[in-house]
């Protein structure tokens, strides 16, 4: 190896400045830049470069698969799975290298109102959001995502059912307000997409203490679908901790990239997330690095055999 590869070699694989290998070298900088100027003009010749060609090309086409939304640690899997050998130090240094970035950090204002003279439910969770089986434990919520100039238009709300096992989004649904028919809207989502009342009867659906679950029309519907309710305590997120999550990632991947002009809009770009890439192709650690939709088929296949 030439004493020039050896000082790219030490930056490429041990992130030691050229500057320093150089200077204990006794080389001068010009002449290494004069050296890396060359090889760059002629191309990744060496197998080193050409390598590192080849993974920064696949890391890009799986950073714009992923609709640049996968970190390193779910990149490195969606490569594994397509037959690459890499780790997932590869995968991130490649990542930096070429300035992608998948998270942005927002945060978002609390919905919840509580109506202290509703009927309350116990925590049948106790910050337990785990769950041996499909339709056992659901969890929900809601959120505004603003839309016009500044975020001072009109409001898109958000509600959600989230199914403990698989962390699949079973119903959303959205509206300009942020009532309990929405919520009800959820809850019949959730339910049709599980095959209907009767497989999912006792299921505990847990959320806050606010007005929107605890409204009478709320709480009717979910005794004739034979739904435990479930509630944490007021002003505690780690009572819900599963339902902030998801928020928490909406707002990352989505509500961070978007600027809304109108509730219409909007609807369209987060239900497509919601339904193609969250439930389909986003990796949970909950679900064992898989994506909802497919730990479930996973689940059936083990199942059958």
């Amino acid at each position: 190896m030439s004493v020039a590869r050896f000082i790219a070699a030490q930056r490429t694989n041990y992130q030691v400045p050229h500057t320093l290998t150089c200077a204990l070298l006794g080389v001068s900088l010009a002449w290494f830049y004069k050296w890396l100027q060359r090889a760059t003009e002629a191309g990744p010749h060496t197998q080193m470069q050409r390598r590192r060609a080849e993974v920064d090309t696949a890391v890009a086409n799986a950073f714009a698969t992923a609709r640049g939304l996968h970190g390193s640690p779910r990149l490195h899997l969606d490569l594994r799975d397509s037959g690459w050998v890499v780790s997932e130090k590869t995968v991130a240094d490649s990542m930096r290298r070429q300035n992608l970035v998948a998270r942005r950090i927002r945060r978002r204002n609390g919905l919840t109102r509580q109506d202290r003279t509703a009927p309350k439910f116990p925590d049948l969770l106790r910050r337990d959001f785990t769950a041996a089986a499909p339709n056992s434990r659901w969890v929900g919520d809601m959120t505004e995502i603003p839309t016009g100039r500044d975020g001072r238009g009109a409001k898109l709300y958000l509600a959600t059912v989230i199914d403990l096992y698989s962390r699949r989004l079973l119903g959303a649904a959205t509206g300009l307000h942020p009532d309990a028919d929405l919520a009800c809207q959820a809850i019949k989502m959730a339910v049709a997409a599980r095959g209907g009342a009767d497989h999912i009867h006792g299921v505990i659906f847990h959320t806050d203490r606010g007005s929107t679950y605890t409204a009478h029309s709320f709480t009717r519907l979910c005794s004739r679908l034979q739904i435990r309710q479930s509630m944490g305590r007021v002003g505690s997120c780690f009572d819900n901790a599963a339902a902030e999550a998801f928020f928490s990632s909406l707002e990352w991947e989505v509500l961070s990239l978007h600027h809304f002009t109108n509730p219409g809009q909007a609807q369209a770009v987060v239900i497509d997330w919601c339904y193609g890439f969250y439930n389909h192709q986003r990796r949970h650690t909950a679900a064992g690095g898989q994506s909802p939709i497919n730990y479930e088929n996973a689940a059936l296949t083990r199942e059958a055999a």
